[in-house]
């Protein structure tokens, strides 16, 4: 889900350049001595919410640059371009999404050994290096204007983003700027409480009791375990010889002794079974109780949370728990996490390992994004083009062509190395993701995303079309066909695409929507993993969809109760649904799939389908603040995934240095742990300009609706997300606030009316899990499974009278400063109270692995 793009009118240029000078020949070689720079000049400019740019060429090859013979592709998040206000010498023009090109004006040249200048305006301010252009590439073309070469620019610089006119996103950004002195204002707040204070375990148990004395873990303790626990008791096995470097011995229930016990018996705890446990640690062991498999398998989690965080810096053969009773069942039974691997691709190998990270913090729920307008992801028996076309995205001469165009990034070639459009998953890749979720208890929701958000399968559909029509096999062509041909409809979607919606009057769209169902659920079989859920998107469907199109219109002709184009999008639904309820599948989608638009434009609930296992998650808590809770209240199940709190991919702050979008504000894991799923508005304050939000006159959630909300997921979108590392790096740490409001028991400040006071509980609340953070999981994640890449806040810091003065936003990280310019190291001069200090200093902080942050620069005047 994203923000509105919204449509704008670009200027008609120039397109055909009679007379033009023939391109000198040019070597790839050449070409790529290049240069190109981009820099942001400023987002307070005449139009509201706009920004100023520029490109810089500088030609040091050996051949001149003409109006003729070139094109500099590249992508930028989606905005629309404005008129140029003054003549430039070159124009940047909107392709497709988040294509654009640059291309010159009659007139243009450049010769070598010259540099030229271009600058342009668009809408919606821009903020953060990942917004600046990416992947830019030369075509350049022959005499006769078709394509010669294409050569990506080797020499690309960004310009920092360091002045207030380039942090801000105009004058209706209220935001503070991101400077260390804020930030040690804000960190004020925080202080170091002591090891014996902090969360024994995240997420926090309903109960837990610790008693005086310790056991001495050892493999000289076995694993008994009880009927349909040996997946459990494997695991279990696994990760404790990880810890001690010792195989334990694992049976099958049978005498007692000191040992360790895993069984399955009934647990109730606070009137919840479902995934229930007790867990005791003693003199003669450690005991599980499981009112389930899944219980059980959560009790081993905690029992790994309580094990010492030195244990996991440094093995050792005998682990020390304290003695303790935990009583412990989820507040949620839904605890979702999403993931986009369709924008930009993650391997099999990335999802394991975040599949592993979800079930130690107990989330059940893994919502698998392969389909999107960007990619599909995902190998479909019979459909081949699907992962031919639609897996990969290169260079082609437009928009019009059955191939994926670059986005984010990706580049010209395809499959190209760092680069991360192109990929896909095997069915073999699936299948045994399919079977790893199941070992440790999540549940994977596939995905189709339609009506909208579709340009992969279409264009992957388009091919296949071609492909068989040139065959001569014209009605096995149609067959799975998505788009009407003769469809004239102008509109723009969220993300900038004028083609990405399908045909919903067209039989071989349904019939290519149940094919891709029907084999997935092959896929499920074959995995032993039964599939009950298909989440089908429905979001975004843009204004103008189906106004020009013939099919569309036969359609609105043979149902009048339809009425208008905008309302094809439930017809949709409602036909789809049918389709699905045959197959047993209970069906899940973005807001939309419970909403009906007004005469006006305007989303209101839609009550057909309550009763009928439609499940709509809710993301918009601020452009439409009481959504959820109309929703919920209509009688609908619903999963809270509010913007405001749960979106990953929203960068943490507004250090154009600190990655991700921002459309709906920033996202920290502050705003993860602090959420009121029944009471939204206690816990949201602000829009995403930061300018204080009224709820007044807004529906509230009855409290007879409460049962309607299933739990809540947090998102992951890719756009700017590109491998391993940076995905890591927007989960961590806010999967763990996120943990901790999907599994813990209710937070006393929830139900606190007056804002100081609750505020106060917030703080405190607050403090203890930003120690836990600091003081135990995350110096943890930097052992397990070798290493999980999470952040490390900066450091705040001020100089006063000449005395550096520093803290941090998590209590128990180290911080280390230089006062040379040098960037700090483990070696550096350790801050424990104020210092005098001269120069430019700079400061990280630290946690017990050594991991450490970015830097913070304060200078001494």
């Amino acid at each position: 889900m994203r923000t509105t793009f919204f449509v704008a009118l670009i200027a008609a240029f120039a397109g055909c350049f009679t007379g033009c000078r023939s391109a000198e020949k040019e070597s790839p070689g050449e070409a790529q001595k290049i240069a190109v720079s981009w820099e942001l000049i400023s987002n307070f400019t005449g139009t509201e919410s706009g920004f100023d740019a520029r490109f810089t060429l500088a030609n040091k090859s050996n051949f001149p640059l003409t109006d003729a013979n070139w094109t500099l592709f590249f992508n930028m998040s989606p905005r629309p371009i404005l008129p140029n206000k003054s003549a430039q010498q070159a124009t940047v023009q909107h392709i497709n999404g988040d294509w654009y090109k640059l291309t010159p004006n009659k007139g243009f040249s450049l010769k070598p050994g010259a540099t030229v200048e271009i600058r342009y305006e668009g809408t919606e301010g821009v903020n953060k290096i990942t917004d600046a252009p990416l992947g830019p590439y030369f075509v350049f073309y022959d005499k006769q204007g078709k394509e010669e070469n294409v050569v990506q620019v080797a020499d690309y610089t960004v310009k920092p983003f360091s002045k207030r006119e380039q942090i801000l996103r105009g004058k209706n950004d209220m935001e503070p700027l991101p400077t260390a002195e804020h930030t040690y204002q804000t960190n004020l707040t925080a202080s170091l409480i002591p090891a014996e204070k902090l969360q024994e375990i995240i997420p926090s148990p309903v109960k837990i009791t610790t008693g005086g004395g310790t056991l001495a873990l050892s493999n000289a303790l076995p694993i008994q375990y009880g009927p349909g626990l040996e997946n459990e008791g494997q695991f279990l096995g696994q990760k404790l010889k990880i810890l001690t470097g010792k195989d334990f011995q694992q049976t099958k229930s049978g005498a007692g002794g000191k040992r360790i016990s895993l069984q399955i018996a009934p647990v109730s705890v606070n009137g919840t079974t479902s995934e229930a446990y007790r867990l005791h640690i003693d003199a003669n062991g450690v005991s599980i109780t499981g009112n389930d498999a899944a219980g059980v398998f959560y009790g081993v989690q905690s029992l790994l949370a309580m094990v010492p965080t030195e244990t996991y810096l440094t093995p050792s053969e005998t682990i020390s728990l304290p003695y303790a009773q935990v009583d412990d069942a989820p507040r949620f039974h839904f605890r979702g996490m999403h993931v986009d691997v369709s924008r930009n691709f993650q391997t099999k190998e990335t999802i394991l390992r975040l599949l592993d990270l979800l079930a130690f913090y107990k989330i059940n729920q893994f919502l698998f994004y392969t389909t999107e307008d960007e990619g599909w992801r995902l190998e479909i028996d019979g459909l081949p083009e699907l992962t031919k076309v639609g897996a990969q995205r290169e260079h082609t001469s437009g928009k019009e062509t059955p191939v994926l165009h670059p986005s984010y990034g990706s580049g010209p070639k395809a499959y190209e190395k760092g680069k991360y459009g192109s990929g896909y998953y095997t069915k073999a890749d699936f299948i045994e993701i399919l079977k790893y979720a199941k070992q440790r208890h999540i549940k994977v929701i596939p995905e189709l995303n339609f009506p909208g958000h579709a340009r992969a399968a279409i264009k992957a559909m388009e091919a296949r079309y071609n492909r068989l029509m040139s065959e001569g096999k014209e009605q096995e062509a149609n067959e799975y066909r998505l788009i009407d041909p003769d469809d004239k409809s102008v509109y723009q979607s969220a993300q900038g695409y004028t083609d990405n919606v399908v045909s919903v009057g067209k039989e071989s769209t349904y019939h290519f929507y149940e094919k891709v169902v029907d084999e997935i659920t092959k896929m499920y079989k074959e995995a032993g993993v039964p599939m009950d859920v298909m989440h089908v998107g429905g979001d975004e469907v843009p204004e103008g969809a189906w106004t020009r199109s013939p099919i569309a219109a036969k359609l609105l002709t043979d149902n009048p109760s339809i009425k208008d184009p905008k309302n094809l999008q439930t017809y949709f639904l409602r036909t789809l649904l049918k389709r699905l309820e045959k197959r047993k599948l209970s069906i899940h989608g973005w807001e939309e799939v419970a909403l009906l638009k007004s005469a006006d434009g305007k989303y209101q609930p839609n009550p057909e389908f309550v009763g009928r296992n439609v499940v709509p998650y809710i993301w918009n808590n601020l452009f439409d603040p009481d959504l959820g809770n109309r929703l919920a209240n209509s009688g609908y199940p619903v999963v809270l995934c509010n913007v405001s709190n749960f979106y990953f991919d929203l960068a943490y702050n507004n250090d154009p240095q600190e990655p991700g979008l921002y459309w709906a504000g920033y996202v920290d894991t502050r705003n993860n742990w602090t959420f009121a799923p029944f009471d939204m508005f206690k816990t949201t304050y602000k829009d995403a300009m930061g300018k204080p939000l009224n709820f007044a006159g807004l529906e509230r959630m009855k409290p007879e609706a409460r049962k309607n909300v299933l739990g809540i997921e947090a998102q992951l979108w890719s756009e700017t997300v590109k491998g391993r590392e940076m995905a890591e790096y927007y989960i961590l740490p806010k999967l763990l606030g996120f943990a901790e409001s999907a599994w813990s028991p209710e937070r006393n400040w929830e139900t606190i009316e007056n804002r100081q006071e609750r505020e106060k509980a917030i703080s405190t609340g607050w403090n203890i899990f930003a120690n836990t953070l600091a003081q135990k999981d995350l110096p943890r994640l930097s052992r397990i499974n070798g290493g999980y890449n999470y952040r490390l806040p900066l450091p705040g810091a001020i100089v006063q009278n000449g005395l550096l003065k520093a803290n941090v936003e998590l209590p128990g990280l180290a911080i280390r400063y230089t006062t040379t310019g040098a960037e700090p190291t483990a070696q550096s001069a350790l801050y424990t109270k104020p210092v005098k200090v001269t120069g430019l200093v700079k400061l990280k902080s630290f946690d017990a692995s050594g991991r450490s942050s970015r830097s913070a620069v304060v200078a001494v005047h």
